[in-house]
């Protein structure tokens, strides 16, 4: 049967729900609330498909960008299907989990209705349809509830089903610059705001705000703006000691409302023989459900939903799905591979700014099991292992740079251009501080880390011996390339002897808080980790475990560095933002730590040099070593950065071979001789 053919029926067929009365009366209920939200999607399909998106008033266009996202909206998720707190309450645990699951699903279709991807449409309503059949089939034939486990069970199908035509389709996405929805959209006309309900995303003021704030800056800035994203990406290579011209894309991601400096953007890829690919970032089971959103987005209507769905994988994930995945990955690549392998990476655009939300973890909502958890760490791996096959680590690159929106205040244009200010200060001022910074460092057999006013950590950091000092380094010169701003001095430890406890106050994370995080490590490894987010030590456990070390067990120290943008500390304890602060900044206001893999991950053997002419001899550690005999034993596929802020740091000094202890920083301040403005931004402030 042909795809339209499907489409019709299956629209036709949701649309007799409302009408019938078959089912116990709440059941009834959910799959009408459900059946009108997938009658709404196919109305907005034909509005798409007619032209009226870009006919219709604003007015229009923002009210039927607001229905679509309503029923998630914070002041509407205690009572909606997508909350399973909520389900459950109704339906019970197992039969709640499981419809919540499907109402989510149902919810990932929207971004399709925009792009006329009907295949994908018509998955998510089959799915619905069957799922529906089912109830409706258990009351005919005794009166009762269909078996949870044949639930479950269509929803494996679906997944296993059609995992390969999603992998393909996503691959697709990220690879083919043919595929060109956003970009179309991105190179069209931006005069007019309507075009931000073009992509399908949920758009509110913040985005409108975002738009008109770059729509006033002069274009010069808005040039500057794109030109520091851009040239970032090429230097990147050019330290790495990549070659770009074997490049023909590069992927780039970012929120929406910041199209007037991505267009710019575009046109500067071009100019270095690269076309952009921008795909969307997409939230359903099939490509890969996750609290971050990787690729171009909109507003998120409601976190706590993305947080209570996930996991949801838990419902379906077992041993041989996680194969079919792996195979299907396997096969996209291999359909793709001549794209791979003149793929560049991502150039990322970040934003800050949000009110952190206060999300709840609910015993309601799917979790993955413990096997399960192994189950994606394993595939984590694999999966990192065939990409690497196709998109090989030593040819790729990438680079990062983040903007305030409007959330972050009323003081937002005045951040935005401070922000502004701050990604691009003197790279060669702050690239001479930081080599006499590295010049110290590699004197040391050893780091010293202590915190102060309440600041527990106490570390001691193993460097490499070099053997060659002359033309040998431990640390990388990092200033505004790949991570955009300036500047931190990182490297990867020596893992045997490094030991001790790292903690901070309060840090976000991706986007989650934690109070009082602590981590305890021996031999460079995660002993033992804890916060004080509740009131158990097990939920606290548990919620560094999934969300830090990604359901490992452990994890290694992979990097540990010097951030010295001082400025952007205090442009932060100015305005009072430092927990608003994304780790890309964040990581750059004082000493941090990575868990999990190096700086260097899957391109350990590329040699890299300082701007001194010095090779940086610390991209392995005893981990990544294991690559050589098993890559899956090397990887863990993760690398998350905690940084001590410089109110909270009381020392970090060198220890060199004699034994000799050089201070570089005591007190919050660098008291290294030749780093002295780096305190100059720090004058004012009381720490």
């Amino acid at each position: 049967m042909m795809v339209n053919e499907r489409f019709l029926l299956a629209g036709e067929r949701i649309g007799e729900i409302g009408k019938e009365n078959i089912l116990q009366p709440k059941y009834q209920a959910y799959f009408v609330k459900t059946a009108q939200f997938l009658e709404q999607l196919c109305e907005n399909w034909v509005f798409v498909e007619e032209g009226k998106l870009k006919q219709s008033p604003l007015e229009e266009l923002k009210k039927r960008n607001r229905a679509l996202y309503e029923d998630i909206l914070p002041e509407n998720y205690g009572n909606s299907y997508g909350n399973p707190a909520y389900a459950a309450g109704i339906f019970g645990q197992e039969y709640g989990s499981i419809l919540s699951f499907i109402y989510a699903e149902m919810r990932s279709l929207i971004p399709y209705v925009f792009e006329q991807r009907m295949e994908n449409m018509v998955r998510g309503m089959e799915l619905f349809l069957e799922v529906y059949g089912s109830f409706g089939c258990a009351m005919e034939e005794s009166g009762g509830l269909p078996e949870y486990e044949a639930l479950k069970e269509i929803a494996y199908w679906y997944v296993s089903d059609y995992t390969r035509q999603a992998t393909e389709e996503k691959l697709k996405d990220m690879l083919d610059a043919e595929s060109d929805f956003a970009l179309r959209i991105i190179e069209g006309d931006l005069s007019d705001e309507r075009y931000l309900y073009y992509f399908g995303e949920y758009v509110t003021e913040g985005e409108i705000q975002t738009f008109r704030h770059l729509k006033s800056l002069p274009e010069e800035t808005l040039q500057k703006m794109a030109d520091t994203y851009t040239e970032g990406y090429r230097i990147g290579f050019l330290i790495g000691n990549k070659d770009i011209t074997k490049k023909k894309t590069v992927n780039i991601r970012y929120c929406l409302g910041f199209e007037p400096m991505i267009k710019k953007a575009v046109e500067n890829f071009k100019k270095m023989g690269l076309a952009s690919t921008i795909y969307r970032a997409y939230n359903g089971i099939l490509q890969g459900k996750s609290m971050n959103r990787n690729g171009y987005y909109g507003a998120i209507p409601n976190k706590q939903f993305d947080f209570d769905h996930k996991e949801d994988q838990g419902l379906v994930l077992d041993k041989k799905l996680v194969q079919v995945r792996l195979e299907a990955m396997k096969e996209g690549f291999e359909i793709y591979k001549e794209k791979a392998a003149v793929f560049g990476g991502p150039a990322v655009v970040e934003t800050f700014g949000e009110t952190p939300p206060d999300l709840k973890e609910k015993p309601e909502a799917l979790h993955l099991s413990e096997a399960q958890q192994k189950l994606t760490v394993e595939y984590m791996s694999a999966a990192g292992q065939i990409q690497n096959q196709y998109i090989k680590g030593e040819e790729r690159s990438f680079t990062i740079i983040a903007f305030p929106v409007p959330e972050i205040g009323e003081n937002f244009a005045e951040i935005f251009d401070e922000v502004i200010r701050i990604n691009t200060l003197d790279y060669q001022l702050y690239q001479r501080m930081q080599q006499t910074i590295i010049d110290t460092l590699d004197k040391g057999k050893y780091v010293l880390v202590k915190g102060m006013r309440g600041n527990k950590t106490n570390l001691k950091v193993m460097l490499h011996h070099l053997e060659n000092p002359e033309k040998q380094t431990n640390f990388e010169n990092c200033v505004a390339d790949v991570n955009i701003p300036v500047g931190e001095v990182f490297t990867s430890p020596v893992l045997a002897g490094t030991e001790g406890v790292l903690h901070v106050s309060r840090v976000y994370l991706n986007g989650l808080e934690y109070k009082n995080i602590a981590v305890t490590l021996k031999d460079g490894m995660v002993e033992d980790y804890t916060c004080e987010n509740f009131d158990s030590p097990e939920e606290n456990r548990k919620y560094v475990k999934d969300n830090v070390l990604y359901h490992h067990d452990t994890l290694p120290l992979g990097e540990f560095a010097i951030g010295t943008n001082t400025t952007a500390f205090a442009v932060a304890r100015k305005y009072k933002m430092e927990e608003k602060l994304p780790i890309l900044i964040a990581e750059k206001t004082g000493p941090h730590f990575a868990l999990g893999d190096t700086c260097y991950s899957h391109a350990e053997d590329v040699a890299v040099y300082n701007p001194d002419g010095k090779e940086i001899i610390a991209r392995d550690n005893e981990c990544s070593f294991k690559r050589k005999e098993d890559a899956a034993k090397a990887y863990y596929n993760c690398h998350t950065d905690i940084t001590i802020p410089y109110d909270e740091l009381g020392e970090v000094c060198v220890v060199t071979y004699e034994d000799e202890v050089i201070p570089i920083i005591e007190e919050g301040r660098f008291i290294l001789p030749g780093c002295e403005e780096l305190n100059i931004p720090l004058e004012n402030l009381q720490i």
